[in-house]
């Protein structure tokens, strides 16, 4: 019987992995038996989250506090994963922000920042894991964590440098699939829609978010917990070969209209 989703023994290193949808990921990697780094910027988190997949799931788990808009600091955190496992298999780049602002009040900083975090912080940390693994490795599993924004614009919540650095993660995610493909490296990414988190909830909630749903999602409803694994066990399967440089929305149908 072929286990096509069976990761007992690979790396998965997953960024901002100290809440919400990270975690969620982490956990269903774990699930299927792969050893999980958690990174994110506040060390006590991503301990308590590291310990619980530990209990949870019976797999070796790793904390690295890093900031991903740091090249060193991303240099030194690939550098401890290799140096405690060996191997890295799996990388989700998940850590971002969002500055939610008219477009015309958006300031420099706001851009550059949406940008360096989302956008070069996902290509900083998938050059290192390629570079010091997965070249040499001739194998390797890279899901960036765009959005639906990064597909289509909204008129709800103003967020322009948002926009702009998840659209960028969607073409970035061709290139480094087009470059990395021969050496047996996939490069893909989830576009998710809402999605109910602890920081979500309440505002998903509201009487304008959910008349919002009912009109502008198909779904008529935003996407619960645990609704995003299937999308990342799929994408991190070691059966999933054949699937390089594909932008997945997970989004209820939000831009199939």
């Amino acid at each position: 019987m072929k286990k096509y989703f069976d990761f007992k023994g690979q790396v998965a290193i997953i960024t901002g992995c100290s809440t919400g949808l990270g975690v969620q990921m982490a956990k269903a990697l774990a699930n299927q038996g792969a050893n999980i780094v958690a990174v994110a910027r506040r060390q006590n988190m991503i301990e308590a989250v590291a310990d619980e997949i530990a209990k949870e799931f019976g797999v070796e788990t790793l904390a690295i506090c890093c900031d991903i808009t740091n090249t060193d600091a991303v240099e030194a955190m690939v550098d401890t994963v290799l140096e405690r496992f060996g191997r890295i298999d799996i990388l989700i780049n998940n850590a971002g922000t969002g500055a939610v602002a008219p477009a015309e009040d958006i300031t420099d900083d706001q851009f550059i920042n949406e940008i360096n975090i989302d956008l070069f912080g996902s290509f900083r940390v998938a050059r290192a894991v390629a570079k010091k693994a997965m070249l040499e490795a001739k194998y390797g599993r890279i899901i960036n964590i765009a959005s639906m924004y990064g597909l289509v614009g909204n008129k709800i919540a103003g967020s322009a440098p948002y926009h702009a650095a998840k659209g960028g993660v969607v073409n970035l995610t061709r290139a480094l699939a087009s470059e990395w493909g021969k050496y047996g490296i996939t490069v893909n990414s989830i576009c998710p829609g809402y999605f109910y988190t602890d920081l979500t909830r309440d505002t998903l909630n509201s009487d304008f978010f959910q008349q919002n749903a009912k009109t502008m999602i198909p779904a008529e409803r935003y996407g619960e917990e645990g609704e995003l694994d299937t999308a990342a066990i799929f994408l991190a399967s070691p059966a999933s070969s054949y699937v390089n440089g594909v932008n997945l929305a997970v989004d209820g149908g939000y831009t199939a209209m």
